[in-house]
């Protein structure tokens, strides 16, 4: 049966919106011909080997608190709607829509890299974040352990660095983070956007249930390491109403701190969304959007440093003190990550990392990338 689009199973995307660089705009019409086409394009997620010659990523932002990222994916499975990383699938010549959810980069030489990029004379340490653009942790990387690898070389390195993900599959890697963490070298954050499930699954199909992440948030924080939460992003009519709730159910798990993002919704985002407002809550769509307006200057984003995070006007500002007031309830810090506390001290020059033989072989093995039909794969338990 063809599969309406609005009703896309397991994906956040809507529809396949031609990326701002592309000289052709493609437009999706039912022929009565695509049937298998549509359900290729709904099941599939195909990755393939990203040529980047460098692995760290370097920043001047003024209202982000590191100055360098490692993203060991481009594009990303967990299908969220809202992540203001998809315009970044564009200058790869790809949509932000579908194609920023089913055609992945990976970097499977990263450990290589940044073991290069850490060796370089006169290289200056500093808490590098990992995940940031693309979540480290998302499905493919159970397969591949491109981030796993990554803490390996930073744990040699004796690197400080910060985690940021909203994927259960971070346990995995406990062994690692726990010798971080007595190390005084890592903060951790998970993401938790709502605590509704049925929200949830529209919002960010693939990505680990909110339960299941509240239980992750417990895990890290009874096992000693340092764990905040991040409300975001807060979507005005939509998830704004659980912000109390979220801090509550955070701050219970054992989280020492939050902090809370507004949506935007810059480039292709300003199209997407509503979309998907459409197919799932076409009833809330123009109040959603209104109100997204009414703290972004009359537009649906706003990029200037300082707002483009916070938003304003009275709407925002009472989103804002509703936070901070939350967390002051719950004695958790509030504000985005300080990480002065870390050790930046210890650093040593790597010399190697565990996994290079074993890399080498399934490179071997697996030369090209890979197309394949992976099923919905969302942590419910």
């Amino acid at each position: 049966m063809y599969e309406n689009p609005e009703t896309r199973r397991g994906r956040g995307a809507q529809s396949n919106v031609s990326g701002r660089y592309e000289p052709l705009q493609r437009v999706d019409f039912d022929d009565g011909w695509s049937r298998a086409c549509e359900s290729d394009l709904n099941s599939r997620t195909c990755w393939r080997d990203d040529t980047a010659r460098s692995i760290i990523t370097r920043n001047q932002s003024p209202d982000i608190p590191f100055d360098r990222s490692i993203n060991p994916y481009r594009g990303c499975e967990h299908g969220c709607v809202y992540c203001y990383a998809r315009p970044s699938h564009t200058w790869l010549g790809h949509s932000a829509g579908l194609d920023f959810e089913r055609l992945l980069y990976v970097k499977r030489d990263a450990a290589g890299l940044l073991k290069n990029e850490l060796a370089r004379p006169g290289y200056q340490v500093a808490p590098v974040a990992v995940g940031v653009n693309t979540d480290a942790w998302q499905p493919l990387e159970r397969k591949l352990g491109i981030t796993r690898q990554i803490l390996e070389v930073l744990l040699e390195a004796r690197h400080p660095l910060y985690l940021i993900t909203k994927s259960s599959l971070i346990e995995r890697d406990m062994d690692l983070l726990h010798q971080f963490a007595d190390q005084n070298l890592l903060s951790v954050c998970l993401t938790i956007t709502t605590l509704d499930n049925e929200l949830s699954s529209k919002l960010e199909p693939r990505a680990t249930a909110p339960h299941r992440r509240l239980r992750t948030l417990r895990t890290l924080a009874d096992a000693g390491i340092p764990v905040r939460v991040s409300v975001s992003p807060v979507i005005p009519a939509l998830n704004e109403h659980e912000l109390e709730d979220i801090v509550t159910a955070a701050a219970d798990a054992g989280a020492t701190a939050a902090h809370a993002l507004l949506l935007r919704l810059p480039h292709e985002l300003a199209q997407l969304f509503p979309e998907w407002l459409e197919a799932h809550y076409p009833l809330r769509r123009s109040r959603v959007l209104k109100a997204i307006r009414s703290m972004r200057n009359d537009k649906l984003n706003n990029s200037e440093y300082g707002d483009r995070f916070r938003g304003n006007g009275p709407r925002a500002d009472f989103i804002h003190q509703r936070f901070e007031a939350a967390c002051r309830r719950h004695k958790l810090d509030y504000g985005r990550e300080n990480f002065s506390s870390l050790d930046c001290s210890a650093f040593v020059v790597p010399t190697g990392w565990p996994n290079q033989v074993a890399d080498s072989r399934y490179k071997q093995q697996h030369e090209g990338g890979k197309c394949e039909d992976l099923p919905l794969q969302r942590e419910l338990f």
